[in-house]
C-alpha cells in the first residue's frame, strides 16, 4: 500500500517522535508512505483565526502538490486534518472560486486512527505483535479538531468515537469508559490563557483518574503537549501519561519501549515499565 504523507509542522518540532513512530509503524505494516514533496505549513492554528483567504490557500497549495502522486493523504495531526479537510471541500465545491482550475483529486485524506481503525489494518497489526500491553487501563483522548465540525470532518460518530478504543483493544490494553474524551483541553490558549487550559486539563485528567485510567493515549500532537505539560499545576493530583497511538503500536510490534522514548515525556510512562520487564527486556536502552 502506497500513502502520500503529510506530517504538518508539530511533527517536525514538539511532536518529532510521533513522526517517527508513524513512519515505524507503518514501515512495520509495509505500508510506503511518500512524503508530500515541498510541503508547507496548513495554517492551523495561527492562520485561519487571522485571515480566512490565507488559512485557505496553505491547505489548498498541498492539496494541489499531493494530486499529482494521485494516492489517498495520511495525515497523523489532528488540526492539519481539519484544514485540509475544509480546504478539500471548498475546492471541490467552487474550484472557481480559488482559482485553482478544475479541481478533480481523486483521494481520500485520512485521519491516523481512522485508518489505522480499518478491519485489515487492525489485523494486520495484531498479527505482528511481540509484546501486548497486558490490560493497561486506558483514557483514550480524540479532543475536538479531528471530529468536529463533522460536516468538516466527515465523522460519522463525533460524540462518541471508538477508533482509537479498537486500536488500543488490538493490543491487548482496556479501555476505560470516562466522560471527557472528546473535551476540549484548550490547546490553542495554552499560551494566551493558562488558566484556562489549566482548568480543563485538570478536569480531563480528573475524569481520566475517575475511569480508572493510569494513562492515556491521544492522536493530536497538540493535546498531547497541553495535557501533559498542564498537568504540573496540578501538584497534588495523580501523574497521567500522555502516549500517541502510534508510539504504543511501536512498542507492541516491537516489543520494547526505549529508555529515549521515556525522556521525551513530560510525565513519567512508567505505567509501561512492568509491561516491557520481560525477559529479553531488560537489555540496555529499554525502560
Amino acid at each position: 500500500m502506497k500513502l502520500s504523507y503529510y506530517p504538518g509542522c508539530s511533527l517536525e518540532g514538539t511532536a518529532l517522535d510521533y513522526d517517527q513512530s508513524v513512519r515505524a509503524v507503518c514501515r512495520k505494516l509495509e505500508i510506503d508512505l511518500v512524503e508530500i514533496p515541498d510541503w508547507n505549513c496548513c495554517g492551523a492554528s495561527s492562520a485561519h483565526m487571522t485571515d480566512h483567504e490565507t488559512g485557505m490557500r496553505l491547505p489548498i497549495r498541498n492539496l494541489l502538490l499531493a494530486s499529482q502522486a494521485g494516492h489517498d493523504i495520511l495525515v497523523p495531526c489532528a488540526a492539519c486534518f481539519q484544514r485540509l479537510k475544509a480546504a478539500d471541500k471548498a475546492l471541490r465545491a467552487d474550484p472557481g472560486f480559488w482559482d485553482v482550475g478544475e479541481y478533480t483529486a481523486d483521494f481520500d485524506i485520512l485521519h491516523i486512527s481512522s485508518f489505522l481503525a480499518r478491519p485489515e489494518i487492525l489485523a494486520a497489526m495484531e498479527a505482528k505483535v511481540a509484546r501486548n500491553l497486558d490490560g493497561l487501563p486506558i483514557a483514550c483522548y480524540y479532543g475536538c479538531l479531528s471530529l468536529r465540525n463533522p460536516r468538516i470532518t466527515d465523522a460519522a460518530n463525533w460524540e462518541r468515537p471508538e477508533t482509537l478504543e479498537r486500536i488500543m483493544t488490538a493490543l491487548g490494553a482496556k479501555p476505560v469508559a470516562w466522560s471527557h474524551r472528546t473535551e476540549c483541553c484548550s490547546g490553542s490558549l495554552t499560551m494566551a490563557r493558562p488558566d484556562i487550559a489549566e482548568k480543563l486539563v485538570g478536569d480531563i485528567v480528573g475524569a481520566a483518574v475517575r475511569g480508572g485510567a493510569t494513562a492515556m493515549v491521544t492522536d493530536c500532537p497538540m493535546c498531547q503537549a497541553n495535557v501533559e505539560s498542564r498537568q504540573s499545576a496540578e501538584p497534588h493530583a495523580p501523574a497521567m501519561p500522555v502516549f500517541f497511538v502510534t508510539e504504543l503500536l511501536d512498542a507492541a510490534m516491537t516489543g520494547s519501549y526505549p529508555a529515549k522514548q521515556q525522556k521525551v515525556h513530560l510525565v513519567s510512562p512508567g505505567v509501561l515499565s512492568n509491561i516491557f520487564l520481560d525477559a529479553g527486556m531488560k537489555k540496555e536502552g529499554s525502560v
